[in-house]
Protein backbone atom coordinates (compact mmCIF):
# COMPACT_ATOMS: atom_id res chain seq x y z
CA UNK A 1 0.00 0.00 0.00
CA UNK A 2 1.88 3.44 -1.08
CA UNK A 3 1.38 5.96 1.30
CA UNK A 4 1.79 9.80 0.52
CA UNK A 5 4.04 12.36 1.88
CA UNK A 6 3.32 15.49 3.47
CA UNK A 7 5.04 17.83 0.83
CA UNK A 8 2.76 15.87 -1.57
CA UNK A 9 -0.22 16.67 0.61
CA UNK A 10 0.87 20.46 0.71
CA UNK A 11 1.37 20.83 -2.75
CA UNK A 12 -2.06 19.66 -3.82
CA UNK A 13 -3.99 21.52 -1.23
CA UNK A 14 -1.79 24.71 -2.21
CA UNK A 15 -2.87 23.98 -5.85
CA UNK A 16 -6.34 23.11 -4.60
CA UNK A 17 -6.46 26.96 -3.14
CA UNK A 18 -5.03 28.65 -6.06
CA UNK A 19 -7.81 27.19 -8.50
CA UNK A 20 -10.46 27.87 -5.96
CA UNK A 21 -9.17 31.59 -5.39
CA UNK A 22 -8.85 31.83 -9.40
CA UNK A 23 -12.63 30.71 -9.98
CA UNK A 24 -13.67 32.74 -7.08
CA UNK A 25 -12.47 35.30 -8.45
CA UNK A 26 -13.56 35.59 -11.35
CA UNK A 27 -17.01 37.87 -12.63
CA UNK A 28 -19.63 35.55 -12.45
CA UNK A 29 -19.10 34.58 -8.83
CA UNK A 30 -19.21 38.46 -7.89
CA UNK A 31 -22.12 38.56 -9.42
CA UNK A 32 -23.63 35.46 -7.73
CA UNK A 33 -22.33 36.25 -4.30
CA UNK A 34 -23.33 39.78 -4.76
CA UNK A 35 -27.21 38.61 -5.15
CA UNK A 36 -26.59 35.70 -2.69
CA UNK A 37 -26.15 38.68 -0.59
CA UNK A 38 -28.97 40.89 -1.44
CA UNK A 39 -31.06 38.00 -1.09
CA UNK A 40 -30.33 37.40 2.33
CA UNK A 41 -30.54 41.22 3.12
CA UNK A 42 -34.66 40.93 1.36
CA UNK A 43 -35.16 37.87 3.87
CA UNK A 44 -33.92 39.15 7.66
CA UNK A 45 -36.06 42.40 6.82
CA UNK A 46 -38.98 40.28 6.36
CA UNK A 47 -38.45 38.10 8.89
CA UNK A 48 -37.70 40.92 11.07
CA UNK A 49 -41.40 42.48 10.24
CA UNK A 50 -42.73 39.28 10.91
CA UNK A 51 -45.68 39.25 8.39
CA UNK A 52 -44.88 36.05 6.57
CA UNK A 53 -43.99 32.49 7.22
CA UNK A 54 -40.04 32.06 6.63
CA UNK A 55 -40.45 30.18 3.61
CA UNK A 56 -42.96 32.34 1.97
CA UNK A 57 -40.87 35.56 2.76
CA UNK A 58 -37.78 33.57 1.14
CA UNK A 59 -39.91 32.33 -2.10
CA UNK A 60 -41.21 36.17 -2.81
CA UNK A 61 -37.99 37.16 -2.33
CA UNK A 62 -35.90 34.73 -4.74
CA UNK A 63 -38.42 35.91 -7.14
CA UNK A 64 -37.90 39.73 -6.23
CA UNK A 65 -34.26 38.95 -7.13
CA UNK A 66 -35.13 37.00 -10.48
CA UNK A 67 -36.86 40.33 -11.67
CA UNK A 68 -34.00 42.66 -10.10
CA UNK A 69 -31.55 40.76 -12.12
CA UNK A 70 -33.19 40.57 -15.33
CA UNK A 71 -33.46 44.79 -15.52
CA UNK A 72 -30.37 45.21 -14.25
CA UNK A 73 -28.36 42.89 -16.61
CA UNK A 74 -30.64 44.41 -19.58
CA UNK A 75 -29.20 47.80 -18.54
CA UNK A 76 -25.77 46.37 -18.31
CA UNK A 77 -25.34 44.29 -21.54
CA UNK A 78 -27.43 46.46 -23.57
CA UNK A 79 -29.13 49.96 -22.10
CA UNK A 80 -25.85 51.35 -20.54
CA UNK A 81 -23.64 50.23 -23.65
CA UNK A 82 -25.82 51.09 -26.55
CA UNK A 83 -27.42 54.69 -25.33
CA UNK A 84 -25.85 56.31 -21.82
CA UNK A 85 -22.17 56.08 -23.15
CA UNK A 86 -23.18 57.09 -26.21
CA UNK A 87 -24.39 60.32 -24.68
CA UNK A 88 -28.21 59.57 -25.54
CA UNK A 89 -29.13 60.20 -21.75
CA UNK A 90 -32.73 60.88 -22.27
CA UNK A 91 -33.54 57.52 -24.42
CA UNK A 92 -32.25 55.54 -21.94
CA UNK A 93 -33.91 56.97 -18.95
CA UNK A 94 -36.75 56.43 -20.96
CA UNK A 95 -35.98 52.90 -21.74
CA UNK A 96 -34.84 52.28 -18.03
CA UNK A 97 -38.02 53.59 -16.80
CA UNK A 98 -39.75 51.59 -19.33
CA UNK A 99 -38.15 48.30 -18.50
CA UNK A 100 -39.23 48.84 -14.92
CA UNK A 101 -42.62 49.60 -16.14
CA UNK A 102 -42.26 46.50 -17.82
CA UNK A 103 -41.24 44.17 -15.62
CA UNK A 104 -42.94 45.32 -12.41
CA UNK A 105 -46.25 44.12 -13.23
CA UNK A 106 -44.95 40.95 -14.69
CA UNK A 107 -43.46 39.92 -11.12
CA UNK A 108 -46.46 41.67 -9.33
CA UNK A 109 -48.95 39.25 -11.38
CA UNK A 110 -46.40 36.09 -10.97
CA UNK A 111 -46.47 36.74 -7.18
CA UNK A 112 -50.22 37.28 -6.84
CA UNK A 113 -50.79 33.59 -8.70
CA UNK A 114 -48.31 31.95 -6.51
CA UNK A 115 -49.04 33.41 -3.32
CA UNK A 116 -53.04 33.11 -3.84
CA UNK A 117 -53.27 31.73 -0.28
CA UNK A 118 -51.74 34.22 1.59
CA UNK A 119 -54.42 36.80 1.70
CA UNK A 120 -51.89 39.96 3.31
CA UNK A 121 -49.32 39.48 0.23
CA UNK A 122 -52.18 39.90 -1.97
CA UNK A 123 -53.20 42.95 -0.31
CA UNK A 124 -49.87 44.25 -0.03
CA UNK A 125 -49.35 43.82 -3.58
CA UNK A 126 -52.62 45.90 -4.28
CA UNK A 127 -51.75 48.53 -1.92
CA UNK A 128 -47.82 49.06 -2.53
CA UNK A 129 -47.65 49.03 -6.50
CA UNK A 130 -45.96 52.44 -6.72
CA UNK A 131 -43.54 50.95 -4.14
CA UNK A 132 -42.88 48.10 -6.17
CA UNK A 133 -42.21 49.95 -9.34
CA UNK A 134 -40.12 52.76 -7.67
CA UNK A 135 -37.82 49.51 -6.11
CA UNK A 136 -37.33 47.80 -9.23
CA UNK A 137 -36.45 51.46 -10.88
CA UNK A 138 -33.95 52.27 -7.72
CA UNK A 139 -31.63 48.97 -8.47
CA UNK A 140 -31.68 49.82 -11.95
CA UNK A 141 -30.47 52.57 -10.92
CA UNK A 142 -27.95 51.99 -8.36
CA UNK A 143 -26.49 49.64 -10.86
CA UNK A 144 -25.68 52.02 -13.32
CA UNK A 145 -23.56 54.00 -10.52
CA UNK A 146 -22.06 50.97 -10.11
CA UNK A 147 -21.16 50.21 -13.59
CA UNK A 148 -20.35 54.03 -13.84
CA UNK A 149 -17.98 54.05 -10.99
CA UNK A 150 -16.56 49.86 -11.97
CA UNK A 151 -15.63 51.69 -15.64
CA UNK A 152 -14.11 54.69 -14.13
CA UNK A 153 -11.72 52.64 -11.75
CA UNK A 154 -10.77 50.13 -14.86
CA UNK A 155 -9.87 53.30 -16.95
CA UNK A 156 -7.53 54.86 -14.32
CA UNK A 157 -5.66 51.69 -13.78
CA UNK A 158 -5.68 51.09 -17.59
CA UNK A 159 -3.97 54.81 -17.52
CA UNK A 160 -1.94 53.94 -14.94
CA UNK A 161 -0.32 51.05 -16.54
CA UNK A 162 0.10 52.08 -19.68
CA UNK A 163 1.69 55.33 -18.65
CA UNK A 164 3.83 53.09 -15.87
CA UNK A 165 4.52 50.91 -19.07
CA UNK A 166 5.87 54.00 -21.54
CA UNK A 167 7.60 55.36 -18.22
CA UNK A 168 9.61 52.13 -18.01
CA UNK A 169 10.04 51.83 -21.96
CA UNK A 170 11.63 55.31 -21.91
CA UNK A 171 13.78 54.63 -18.77
CA UNK A 172 14.68 51.66 -20.48
CA UNK A 173 15.65 53.47 -23.86
CA UNK A 174 17.63 56.35 -21.65
CA UNK A 175 19.77 53.69 -20.52
CA UNK A 176 20.80 51.95 -23.41
CA UNK A 177 21.76 55.31 -24.40
CA UNK A 178 23.96 56.08 -21.26
CA UNK A 179 25.89 52.61 -20.89
CA UNK A 180 27.39 52.76 -24.51
CA UNK A 181 28.53 56.42 -24.32
CA UNK A 182 30.45 55.27 -21.19
CA UNK A 183 31.80 52.13 -22.29
CA UNK A 184 32.95 53.85 -25.79
CA UNK A 185 34.42 56.78 -23.71
CA UNK A 186 36.41 53.74 -20.89
CA UNK A 187 37.39 51.78 -24.58
CA UNK A 188 39.23 54.73 -25.99
CA UNK A 189 40.99 55.81 -23.04
CA UNK A 190 42.21 51.94 -22.85
CA UNK A 191 43.13 52.28 -26.18
CA UNK A 192 45.01 55.53 -26.09
CA UNK A 193 46.94 53.89 -23.06
CA UNK A 194 47.81 50.74 -25.17
CA UNK A 195 49.07 52.09 -28.04
CA UNK A 196 51.77 53.85 -25.27
CA UNK A 197 52.55 50.37 -24.01
CA UNK A 198 51.76 52.41 -20.81
CA UNK A 199 52.00 49.96 -17.56
CA UNK A 200 48.54 51.85 -16.40
CA UNK A 201 47.08 49.98 -19.17
CA UNK A 202 45.91 46.50 -16.24
CA UNK A 203 44.33 49.30 -13.73
CA UNK A 204 42.32 50.44 -16.73
CA UNK A 205 41.04 47.05 -17.44
CA UNK A 206 40.34 46.70 -14.05
CA UNK A 207 38.44 49.66 -13.57
CA UNK A 208 36.54 48.89 -16.98
CA UNK A 209 35.48 45.31 -15.69
CA UNK A 210 34.22 46.90 -12.42
CA UNK A 211 32.61 49.33 -14.23
CA UNK A 212 30.42 47.09 -16.76
CA UNK A 213 30.19 44.47 -14.37
CA UNK A 214 27.87 47.39 -12.50
CA UNK A 215 26.45 48.34 -15.73
CA UNK A 216 25.34 45.10 -16.88
CA UNK A 217 24.18 42.84 -13.72
CA UNK A 218 23.56 45.50 -11.38
CA UNK A 219 22.26 48.65 -12.92
CA UNK A 220 18.14 47.02 -14.59
CA UNK A 221 17.17 47.85 -11.00
CA UNK A 222 15.05 50.57 -10.50
CA UNK A 223 17.26 51.40 -7.49
CA UNK A 224 20.51 50.56 -6.21
CA UNK A 225 22.81 51.22 -2.91
CA UNK A 226 24.11 54.52 -3.25
CA UNK A 227 27.28 52.74 -1.76
CA UNK A 228 27.70 51.38 -4.99
CA UNK A 229 26.93 54.37 -7.49
CA UNK A 230 29.75 55.67 -5.25
CA UNK A 231 32.58 53.35 -5.97
CA UNK A 232 31.08 53.56 -9.97
CA UNK A 233 31.69 57.34 -9.70
CA UNK A 234 35.17 56.76 -8.12
CA UNK A 235 36.15 54.11 -10.81
CA UNK A 236 34.95 56.50 -13.46
CA UNK A 237 37.57 59.42 -11.71
CA UNK A 238 40.26 56.99 -11.43
CA UNK A 239 40.15 56.18 -15.43
CA UNK A 240 39.96 59.67 -16.00
CA UNK A 241 43.00 60.65 -14.11
CA UNK A 242 44.99 57.97 -15.97
CA UNK A 243 43.70 59.38 -19.10
CA UNK A 244 44.27 63.26 -18.99
CA UNK A 245 47.54 64.78 -19.43
CA UNK A 246 48.73 66.29 -15.76
CA UNK A 247 48.09 69.11 -13.93
CA UNK A 248 44.23 68.52 -14.19
CA UNK A 249 42.81 68.63 -10.79
CA UNK A 250 40.55 65.74 -10.35
CA UNK A 251 38.55 64.96 -6.92
CA UNK A 252 35.47 63.37 -5.73
CA UNK A 253 34.95 64.11 -1.79
CA UNK A 254 32.38 61.84 -0.08
CA UNK A 255 30.50 63.75 3.33
CA UNK A 256 28.78 61.90 5.06
CA UNK A 257 27.52 58.30 6.18
CA UNK A 258 26.61 56.00 3.58
CA UNK A 259 24.63 53.45 4.79
CA UNK A 260 21.40 51.97 3.00
CA UNK A 261 20.24 54.82 0.79
CA UNK A 262 19.40 53.88 -2.86
CA UNK A 263 19.41 55.70 -5.70
CA UNK A 264 18.53 55.39 -9.42
CA UNK A 265 21.37 53.64 -11.19
CA UNK A 266 23.54 56.04 -13.74
CA UNK A 267 22.24 59.15 -12.20
CA UNK A 268 25.08 61.59 -11.42
CA UNK A 269 27.78 59.63 -13.97
CA UNK A 270 26.31 61.67 -17.13
CA UNK A 271 27.77 65.48 -15.28
CA UNK A 272 30.90 63.77 -14.68
CA UNK A 273 30.75 63.20 -18.12
CA UNK A 274 30.02 66.04 -19.41
CA UNK A 275 32.37 67.96 -17.05
CA UNK A 276 35.46 66.27 -18.69
CA UNK A 277 33.62 66.67 -22.09
CA UNK A 278 33.76 70.47 -22.20
CA UNK A 279 35.66 71.65 -19.45
CA UNK A 280 39.14 69.54 -19.35
CA UNK A 281 40.62 70.29 -22.86
CA UNK A 282 43.97 71.87 -24.62
CA UNK A 283 42.39 75.37 -24.48
CA UNK A 284 42.62 75.06 -20.97
CA UNK A 285 45.83 75.32 -19.03
CA UNK A 286 44.97 74.03 -15.54
CA UNK A 287 41.57 72.47 -15.85
CA UNK A 288 39.73 70.81 -12.75
CA UNK A 289 36.94 68.44 -12.23
CA UNK A 290 35.79 68.59 -8.48
CA UNK A 291 32.51 66.78 -7.59
CA UNK A 292 31.34 67.07 -3.52
CA UNK A 293 28.55 64.30 -2.66
CA UNK A 294 26.75 65.37 1.40
CA UNK A 295 24.87 62.17 2.15
CA UNK A 296 22.04 62.42 3.94
CA UNK A 297 20.03 59.90 5.83
CA UNK A 298 17.17 60.18 2.56
CA UNK A 299 18.85 62.54 0.51
CA UNK A 300 22.15 63.64 -1.24
CA UNK A 301 23.41 67.17 -2.56
CA UNK A 302 25.54 66.58 -5.05
CA UNK A 303 27.62 69.76 -6.40
CA UNK A 304 29.86 69.34 -9.46
CA UNK A 305 32.20 72.86 -10.76
CA UNK A 306 34.21 72.08 -13.69
CA UNK A 307 36.91 74.68 -15.93
CA UNK A 308 35.39 75.85 -18.81
CA UNK A 309 37.24 77.16 -21.84
CA UNK A 310 36.49 80.42 -23.69
CA UNK A 311 35.11 78.01 -26.86
CA UNK A 312 31.33 76.49 -25.67
CA UNK A 313 30.36 73.51 -25.97
CA UNK A 314 27.64 74.89 -28.68
CA UNK A 315 30.37 75.95 -30.94
CA UNK A 316 32.65 72.74 -30.41
CA UNK A 317 29.98 70.49 -32.27
CA UNK A 318 28.77 73.15 -34.46
CA UNK A 319 26.88 71.53 -37.57
CA UNK A 320 27.11 68.12 -35.74
CA UNK A 321 26.21 65.86 -33.45
CA UNK A 322 27.90 65.87 -30.09
CA UNK A 323 27.76 62.26 -29.56
CA UNK A 324 26.39 62.19 -26.07
CA UNK A 325 23.03 62.16 -24.13
CA UNK A 326 23.68 65.41 -22.62
CA UNK A 327 21.99 66.68 -19.92
CA UNK A 328 18.56 67.07 -22.18
CA UNK A 329 17.75 63.15 -20.88
CA UNK A 330 19.47 63.62 -17.61
CA UNK A 331 16.63 66.19 -17.03
CA UNK A 332 14.24 63.69 -18.29
CA UNK A 333 14.88 60.70 -16.14
CA UNK A 334 14.98 62.88 -12.92
CA UNK A 335 11.52 63.93 -14.08
CA UNK A 336 10.24 60.56 -14.50
CA UNK A 337 12.31 59.25 -11.09
CA UNK A 338 12.16 61.84 -8.97
CA UNK A 339 9.07 63.82 -9.88
CA UNK A 340 8.95 67.16 -7.23
CA UNK A 341 12.17 65.21 -5.13
CA UNK A 342 14.80 66.76 -6.87
CA UNK A 343 16.06 70.59 -7.92
CA UNK A 344 18.36 70.63 -10.11
CA UNK A 345 20.51 73.92 -10.63
CA UNK A 346 22.98 74.75 -13.51
CA UNK A 347 25.46 78.11 -13.22
CA UNK A 348 27.91 79.39 -15.11
CA UNK A 349 30.53 81.88 -15.40
CA UNK A 350 33.16 83.74 -17.58
CA UNK A 351 35.39 80.45 -16.46
CA UNK A 352 33.78 77.90 -14.55
CA UNK A 353 30.67 75.30 -14.66
CA UNK A 354 28.91 74.75 -11.77
CA UNK A 355 26.03 71.73 -11.19
CA UNK A 356 24.24 71.66 -7.93
CA UNK A 357 21.71 68.62 -7.66
CA UNK A 358 19.25 68.08 -4.60
CA UNK A 359 17.82 64.81 -4.47
CA UNK A 360 15.48 63.01 -1.94
CA UNK A 361 15.66 59.52 -1.87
Amino acid sequence: MSTISSDTIREDSGKFLESLGQTLTRRPFYHAGGWLAFLLLLVTMDIRLGQYPFVISLSSQVINIIFFAIVVYINLLYLFPAYLKKGQYWTYLFLLIGSALLFTPLKLVLKYLLFAKTGGMRQDILDNLYTYFLSMFLVAGISTVGKIMVDWIVQNRKKERVENESMQSELRFLKSQINPHFLFNTLNSLYALTLKKDDKAPDIVIKLSEMMRYMLYECNEPRVPLRKEINYLKNYLDLERLRQRKGIDIQLKVNGLVADQMIAPLMLIPFLENSFKHGVNANIKDGFVIATLNVKPRAVHFILENSKGSIMPSQVHAGRPSGGIGLVNVRRRLELLYKDKYDLNIRESPGTYAVHLDLEL
